[in-house]
């Protein structure tokens, strides 16, 4: 579904480059749950985002369904990010001024394919999907950050994407909360065959994952960097399916 094809990306800061993703290769398979696991400022969120193509790279290919995508026009990239990419941020990126059921009607109302009555059902429903039925008419800031993390996710899939992709999902959360957060995803990609693409620093996430990868020094690294099982929370890379 995912090809990677030597990507790289870099900033400048002032007279200085600063290379953050350097040479990634990667394959994401239809139905994967894959996690890229990594410390703060390892590139794991710059690579999430030119995988989503929300940052274009410097060098390199994303293909996606046989195309790669920053070779398209800027509308179909749109296109695709819009009806075939869910995104889940860390810190959400709700829309204060909107209700919770108008903020997961939004992508909807853009892909223009529905009637408004089709959109409010189908938000509605994926809102009590995610258990916040009778919240669809609170703001933001009347809900608690496990709520507004269940909204996003709401939103993600409310166009019903191949592939979503989550930034730290749990990383603003409480632990029972955030493991509510991942049964959550996983019990929607085994039902729906959904694609899913998380970057973490959290361990106890990846340890669920089918597929694991870990980044360092902005490369991937298929193993444990820091060597054999030393630590209570040490992984393995698991490809089960």
């Amino acid at each position: 579904m995912l090809i990677i094809k030597d990507i790289h990306k870099g900033y400048s800061t002032g007279t200085r480059r600063l290379s953050v993703l350097k040479g990634i290769e990667l394959i994401i398979n239809p139905g994967d749950v894959f996690t890229v696991v990594g410390p703060s400022g390892a590139g794991k969120s710059t690579l999430l985002h030119v995988l989503g193509g929300l940052d274009k790279p410097d060098q390199g290919q994303v293909i996606f369904e046989g195309k790669d995508i920053y070779r398209l026009k800027d509308a179909e990239v749109a296109r695709i990010r819009n009806q075939k990419f869910g995104f889940i941020f860390q810190f959400y990126h709700l829309l204060p001024e909107f209700t919770a059921l108008e903020n997961v009607m939004l992508p909807a109302l853009v892909k223009n394919t529905l009637s408004m009555d089709e959109v409010k059902k189908q938000s509605r429903a994926l809102l009590e999907r995610v258990g916040l039925k009778g919240r669809f008419s609170h703001k933001p800031n009347q809900l608690s950050g496990g709520e507004h993390q269940r909204v996003a996710i709401a939103r993600a899939l409310i166009n019903q994407p191949k592939v979503v992709f989550c930034d730290e999902p749990t990383g603003n959360l409480d632990s029972e909360t955030g493991q509510d957060i991942i049964d959550l995803l996983l019990e929607l990609n085994r039902e729906n065959r959904q694609t899913l693409v998380m970057v973490t620093h959290d361990a106890a996430i990846a340890q669920r994952s089918q597929r694991i990868t870990y980044m360092k020094d902005g490369r991937l690294e298929w193993g444990d960097p820091n060597g054999p099982a030393s630590h209570k929370h040490r992984l393995s890379v698991s490809t089960k399916k």
